[in-house]
This record gives structure tokens, C-alpha cells and sequence, in this order.
């Protein structure tokens, strides 16, 4: 006599539970001026698969990095109001997490000015990365560096310092005062680069711009 031995599979087992969608950040804007230093954040909702309860985090920071945070706020609503210091440039970003404990990533980044007390000059905000792409390998020869920033005062002209080299902090500056947010460079074959921008206004202000690098074949 032959048995047959076999197990059933739970068929009614419910389906993995999924991460929240990335919040879209609506205010304030991006680059904007505030007019008081008490701030209203508000963002899109996430949505998910499952339905469950989210929760949001926004963070704000005095750096592009998030390594200056100075607030974390935990909201169930899509909207949030934080007290911040005035004359400051700060950045900020959500991300949702749902009841079961797992997270969206984070939304993009957004800027923004906080009004100052008789502040006669605003710094400009930190030089944001076009090309080459963050850690990204290229061919040697020429490559060619882009970047952009901005100033909430609008009637400012900015210029640029361009440190570039095979230094994880670059000293070597290759460009001064310069006015276009481009530069071409020469690398040589099987290299690590590391390059920064300081942006400066006309009026004595200026903000160093965070390292970015990039390799050779």
C-alpha cells in the first residue's frame, strides 16, 4: 500500500503589507521668503495600498544634509506649524509611515527664508548639483561641472568659487568670482574627484556649498 502525504497551503494568507507613497510637499514653496518666523507646513497625503493609519514626519534642518536638524514634528494631519529663529535659510521634508511600521521615503527638499529683524542682506541658499550626478563614473578627459543656486534677494548678483580635486575635502581652488554655473575640468583615468561651490552675493555674503564627487574609468 502507498501513502500519500501532503500539506495544504494557507490560500486565504493576506498579501504583504506595502510602505505609504511619498508625500508632496506644497507649503511653504520652494526658494519662498516667509513672512514670519512661525511657520505652517503643509504636504499632499500619502496613500496606501492597505489603508492603514499614517502618520508624518516632517524635519527641518539648516543644511541641505539633514545633519543640522532642528526640528521633528510627528503629525497625523497633512499640516504642521513650527516656531523657527529669524533670518534663517532652512530646508525641509516629509515622509509617512503607516500603523504596521513601514515608511515611505523621503519627499524632495525644499527651501525657504525666514524674515530677519532690520536684515539688510540674506545669504544665498546653499548650491544645489546639476551634473556630473552625485558618485556617479564617467570617461576621463573633460568633464564638464554644473550647478545652481539662488537668492531670495532677487536684485543680488551671485558669483562662484570652484574647489576641485582628488582630495575628499578640495582646497585647491580652480575657479574665483566666477558668473556662469558651469566649469569644465580635466580628470585623468581611474580617479576619485571631489569638487564644492561657494556661491557669494554683491553684499559680503556667501554660503559653502556641500562636497560632491565622481569617478573615472
Amino acid at each position: 500500500m502507498i501513502l500519500s502525504l501532503f500539506s495544504c497551503g494557507d490560500d486565504d494568507s493576506p498579501p504583504p503589507n506595502t510602505a505609504p507613497t511619498v508625500p508632496t510637499l506644497v507649503a511653504p514653496t520652494n526658494n519662498k521668503l516667509c513672512i514670519s518666523n512661525s511657520v505652517v507646513f503643509q504636504w499632499n497625503n500619502s496613500t496606501d495600498a492597505e489603508n492603514n493609519a499614517m502618520i508624518y514626519q516632517l524635519q527641518v534642518a539648516k543644511d541641505q544634509q539633514f545633519s543640522q536638524i532642528v526640528k521633528t514634528e510627528e503629525s497625523t494631519t497633512t499640516s504642521a506649524t513650527v516656531v523657527l529663529e529669524k533670518g534663517v535659510a532652512y530646508y525641509w521634508r516629509v515622509r509617512a509611515t503607516d500603523d504596521q511600521g513601514l515608511s515611505s521615503g523621503y519627499s524632495t527638499i525644499y527651501n525657504f527664508y525666514t524674515s530677519g529683524d532690520a536684515v539688510v542682506n540674506y545669504l544665498p541658499f546653499a548650491p544645489e548639483l546639476i551634473r556630473p550626478s552625485f558618485n556617479t563614473v564617467l570617461n576621463s578627459g573633460t568633464v564638464a561641472l554644473e550647478w545652481t543656486a539662488t537668492d531670495v534677494d532677487a536684485s543680488d548678483k551671485l558669483v562662484y568659487d570652484v574647489y576641485f580635486g582628488t582630495d575628499s575635502s578640495p582646497v585647491s581652488k580652480v575657479s574665483e568670482n566666477k558668473e556662469a554655473k558651469t566649469l569644465d575640468v580635466t580628470t585623468l583615468p581611474s580617479k576619485e574627484y571631489y569638487w564644492k561651490v561657494v556661491v557669494k552675493d554683491n553684499k559680503g555674503g556667501e554660503t559653502i556649498g556641500q562636497i560632491w564627487k565622481f569617478k573615472t574609468n
